[in-house]
């Protein structure tokens, strides 16, 4: 049986932008100096009016198809992570195999999970391709939080921007190789309420009063149909559960006598990552951070990481990375993955 390994991973930046100069005018305390020291954010990318995350899906799996590593007509799977779906039903993955022209004998679904949303999609690809249900698997994510953020929501609205990446994960590495793996992941729905959206689903039907703004009590806007983030808690959350989760993974690769070159980790925010960086024990140049013009862009941010890592040179193809990812939900994965020599890359 044949192993599974990425094969190409293409990401799409809408053409919008969110400068900290336009921001700082709308926040009292903040300048763009102190926003940037923090958050390690001069702009993020914003989706244009009138696109969704299924058009900007689609743009990503075009990128993919216009490199040439394969056809519409060799992907046999494709799975979307996503929590800014076009409808509540149908399933977003159904309109984008329509629209990237994929085979109706293609197999597809969405699942609803945020930054830790490619760990766990790289971990169902394993799962589907080494089991023998598909060949050639492409993993979509796609985000708009954006759209869900109060423009005078003080803690959300600097920090996250818009992407979507496509990413070729193909069963035809050597039964003796591991690309992909070992993994690690974590839930605790007890922080449920850290990072939520409260109105608008099933729980909390959206009425007249859940699109009316308040104010909490840190000076934050936004409506229960508004992204509502505790920053500690997610902070604290990570300071817990990240460190142990990377020495799970390096005890993992080193009973596999499995190298680590570098980590890339989800693109929180620039001082979230440091500290992680420091209670994990980890070196700078071993360790990337590119948020500066991407934002926190949720499952998007780590391949366009990886993407951007190996494009400036701070991970060379041949090499090997721990990617992890943690956030809303609570949810948190790590997985270690090699970047083979034909590693087709675009951007």
């Amino acid at each position: 049986m044949y192993k599974s390994r990425i094969r190409a991973i293409s990401g799409h930046i809408p053409s919008g932008r969110l400068t900290n100069d336009e921001l700082v005018g709308r926040f009292t305390g903040w300048t763009a100096e102190k926003m940037e020291r923090k958050l390690g954010i001069v702009s993020r990318p914003i989706i244009e009016e009138g696109r969704t995350a299924v058009d900007m899906a689609v743009s990503a799996g075009e990128s993919l198809f216009r490199s040439g590593v394969c056809t519409p007509d060799d992907i046999d799977f494709l799975v979307l992570c996503t929590q800014s779906p076009d409808y509540f039903l149908p399933s977003s993955s159904c309109i984008i195999q329509e629209r990237l022209g994929i085979p109706k004998s293609c197999g597809a679904f969405d699942f609803n999970l945020g930054c830790s949303g490619y760990v766990y999609g790289l971990g169902i690809a394993k799962g589907l391709l080494e089991t023998g249900l598909a060949r050639n698997l492409l993993l979509i994510t796609s985000e708009t939080y954006s759209r869900y953020i109060n423009e005078n929501d003080r803690v959300s609205r600097p920090l996250f921007g818009d992407a979507a990446t496509a990413t070729l994960i193909s069963a035809d590495a050597p039964a003796d190789r591991l690309p992909i793996g070992p993994f690690r992941f974590g839930t605790d729905g007890k922080g449920a309420d850290l990072l939520i959206v409260k109105a608008g689903a099933q729980r909390h039907p959206a009425t007249a009063e859940t699109r009316l703004p308040k104010v909490d009590i840190r000076g934050n806007y936004h409506s229960d149909e508004e992204i509502q983030m505790s920053g500690p808690g997610i902070f604290n959350f990570a300071i817990d559960e990240v460190p142990p989760l990377i020495e799970q993974v390096k005890a993992d690769c080193a009973e596999l006598n499995l190298p680590i070159d570098s980590y890339i980790f989800h693109q929180a925010n620039n001082y979230m990552l440091a500290r992680l960086r420091e209670l994990c024990g980890l070196e700078n140049d071993r360790y990337y951070v590119n948020m500066r013009e991407r934002g926190n862009t949720v499952s998007s941010s780590i391949p366009i990481a990886l993407i951007d890592a190996v494009n400036e040179g701070f991970i060379s193809r041949g090499e090997s990375a721990v990617l992890v990812g943690f956030g809303v939900g609570l949810s948190w994965g790590a997985c270690r993955v090699e970047l083979d020599d034909d590693l087709v890359l675009t951007l």
